[in-house]
């Protein structure tokens, strides 16, 4: 009598997307999942989802596709790894919520809803799903704390690099919104994080901003550390520094979503909401507000077919 195959098993996960307002690189730790960056910002609704399928005993496969159409290079690793030597066939769709390149935290969110769908789909537990994420991205160049960020919701606050618990983050819950908008176009994170160079230029401007957060911080103070951080580093195309002056001017607190070219904003009162939104008109930008989750990254759906 031949036994029946293994049954196919279906995950799917979801990754929220996340705005930096001020960081410093730690690369320095042997152990890379100690590496990555203190810093601070605030984790968004809308993130990445993935759904991945799994057919053991299947000829030996791996797809990955998303809705971009493009290679995704890091997502690819993650599931790569997690899959390892074993014989079957894994297939995998990205969806994002958010564009990608634009300092939404998107590669990121990409690597761990990949991971955790994969672990879920092959049976591997979370924690090896996330340090695989965190590598991926690290090494990758997609980013430098990005996975740890996301582990919760709300207002993120990385105290020390790296993942849990070599690293640690807190999280704080976020009342109210925040606004994101887009000025041009993406703007590639690897080449910037392998500058050391350009490390040197954020570790100076992050630093002071670090020291005066406070623990943990109000939004209010994040908000004021991320608008100095964003005139300190200097990063900020002409465009977008216009449009952050107006913003301020308006009362809002506003400042760019590290690294990209697209800035976040609050408003601490109806009557400045107002103004900004007319900010936001008179420029022609199409910005978007959002609530700040409660969680963090997670599985959606396991099941066996």
């Amino acid at each position: 009598m031949v036994s029946a195959s293994p049954a196919p098993r279906l995950a799917a996960a979801f990754a929220p997307g996340h705005v930096t307002g001020l960081f410093v690189p730690s690369l320095d730790a042997r152990d890379p999942r100690a590496r990555g960056s203190r810093g601070a910002g605030i984790v968004l609704p809308l993130g990445v989802r993935v759904s991945a399928r799994w057919r053991p005993g299947a000829p030996r496969r791996l797809a990955l596709a998303s809705d971009l159409g493009t290679p995704l290079p890091i997502s690819e690793e993650v599931a790569r790894r997690l899959l390892g030597p074993r014989r079957g066939s894994l297939e995998l769709f990205l969806s994002h919520e958010l564009p990608v390149g634009c300092g939404f935290g998107m590669s990121a969110a990409g690597a761990l809803a990949t991971a955790l769908a994969t672990a879920a789909a092959l049976g591997e537990d979370r924690a090896l799903a996330i340090q695989t994420a965190h590598l991926a991205e690290l090494f990758g160049g997609g980013g430098l704390g990005g996975v740890a960020a996301i582990l919760g919701g709300g207002l993120e606050v990385r105290t020390a690099p790296g993942l849990p618990p070599w690293g640690a983050v807190r999280h704080r819950t976020v009342e109210g919104s925040v606004w994101i908008a887009t000025l041009g176009r993406p703007l590639p994170s690897p080449p910037l994080l392998r500058n050391a160079a350009f490390l040197g230029r954020v570790a100076e401007a992050g630093q002071p901003g670090l020291k005066r957060l406070g623990s943990p911080p109000s939004l209010d103070r994040l908000m004021t550390e991320s608008e100095r951080f964003t005139d300190r580093l200097g990063l900020a195309p002409p465009q977008m520094r216009r449009t952050l002056a107006s913003l301020r001017r308006a009362g809002a607190r506003a400042a760019q979503a590290m690294l990209g070219r697209s800035l976040f904003a609050v408003a601490s009162s109806p009557e400045i909401r107002r103004r900004m939104v007319e900010v936001f008109e008179r420029s022609g930008l199409r910005a978007v507000e959002l609530r700040p989750p409660r969680t963090g990254a997670g599985l959606r759906a396991v099941r066996t077919v």
